[in-house]
């Protein structure tokens, strides 16, 4: 009997990318991308890259492309996915995102009924997966856990390991 070697393990790797115009001026903490990469780790992820970037169409879109050249991981972002006058980071991220995911949005909008309210986005740039996440330090990490678990299995796919 024929049988297909294992998949290849993946290099567990992430980023992320706070958006906040008050991290940015210093009168707030980053609490938000410290929970988040604090999470990762405990998952196994090695965090490669924090930055901080202000609310902004360009803004975000400028970090993203930085972030995700010449890189395979996941990016995740944290901030500027609600309704206010400066929460911008879905449209900068559609500006930049080759393919998208909607169901990783999706379900990411799903963990809990204020998720509904999140216009996250998800998808790719390159050899990275990009998943915007809300700014709380609850919801950054919940939207998060929401897809994590197919995050191995999707940059195996994005780097052309194929599992049958």
């Amino acid at each position: 009997m024929n049988q297909d070697p294992p998949a290849e393990p993946v290099k567990l790797e992430a980023k992320v990318l706070t958006v906040s115009d008050g991290v940015i001026a210093g009168t707030r903490e980053d609490k938000s991308g410290g929970t988040l990469a604090a999470w990762l780790e405990e998952r196994g992820f090695t965090v490669v890259d924090r930055r901080v970037v202000a609310d902004g169409i360009d803004s975000v879109g400028g970090a993203l492309t930085a972030m995700a050249a010449g890189y395979g991981g996941v990016i995740i972002t944290t901030g500027g996915t609600g309704f206010g006058p400066r929460d911008l980071t879905p449209e900068g991220t559609a500006q930049v995102l080759e393919r998208e995911a909607p169901g990783l949005a999706e379900a990411m909008r799903l963990v809990n009924p204020l998720g509904r309210l999140s216009r996250g986005r998800a998808g790719t740039i390159g050899g990275a997966l990009v998943l915007n996440t809300p700014g709380s330090t609850k919801g950054c990490v919940e939207c998060a856990g929401a897809v994590i678990d197919v995050v191995p299995h999707a940059l195996r796919l994005m780097a052309g390991v194929r599992e049958h």
